[in-house]
Formats: C-alpha cells, structure tokens, sequence
C-alpha cells in the first residue's frame, strides 16, 4: 500500500494558520460539517513534548454518512474524515484521509459510492490550498 492509496496529501504556500482558515471555509462552502479540531502541539506540549504545528479537523458529511452507516454500523470506525494541517521543516502541508479505504474494510460500501465522497475531500484540500 502506498501513502497515496491512504491519503491525498499537498502542498500550500500559505502559513499554517493561513491554511487552517481556507480548510474551514472549504468545508463549510462543500456543505459538510466540521464537529471537532485538535491542536497536537497544544496537547503535547501540556504533556511536555515538542512538537511542530499539527491541527487535526474532523469533518462530515450527513449525506456520505448516513449512506455509509446504513450498509453497516461499523463503518463509523473510520469516522468522522479527517483534515490534517501539518507544519513540517518549514513547509505546510493539508492532508485528507481517502475515504474510499472504506470500501476496502467494509465491501458493501461499493467503491464508487465512496470514491464520491472522496472526491469532496480532494475538492475541499484543493479549495484549501
């Protein structure tokens, strides 16, 4: 498996803070949900470890879930999706996980009903960008 097969993963010439901002707006201008953020350097740090900058947005949306979850509960285990805002070596990074990795877990979410929700979290991490 190749990091590509997991996540859709780019570059951003804007600061991180600058990114975080354009992954929200970009989620709520696709329609989806944000229902939490984590600051893993703030964690950390409380905990007495370094860490560069690392945001983790988790995101939905009711329609792909609700889809998802009625061909089986367990599915939820790969929710919410996930926008990452990775600051590293003086570069920042958006990550989006592939939801269709769910359809390698769960076959009865065929591979085409989740490749359309992958398709809004490429656009949202490409309207991010």
């Amino acid at each position: 498996m190749d990091i590509n097969d997991f996540a859709y993963v780019i570059e951003t010439k804007k600061s991180f803070a600058d990114a975080v901002v354009s992954v929200l707006k970009a989620v709520e201008k696709k329609g989806w949900s944000v229902f939490q953020i984590y600051d893993l350097k703030e964690r950390l740090a409380a905990k007495g470890f370094e860490q560069d900058q690392l945001k983790i947005i988790e995101i939905c949306s009711a329609k792909h879930a609700n889809a998802f979850l009625s061909k089986n509960r367990l599915t939820s285990l790969c929710m919410p999706c996930k926008i990452n805002i990775i600051h590293n070596n003086g570069k920042t990074i958006i990550a989006g996980m592939n939801p269709t990795m769910i359809s390698q877990f769960f076959p009865e979410v065929g591979q085409q009903e989740a490749a359309l929700a992958q398709k809004d979290v490429k656009e949202i991490v490409d309207d991010a960008r």
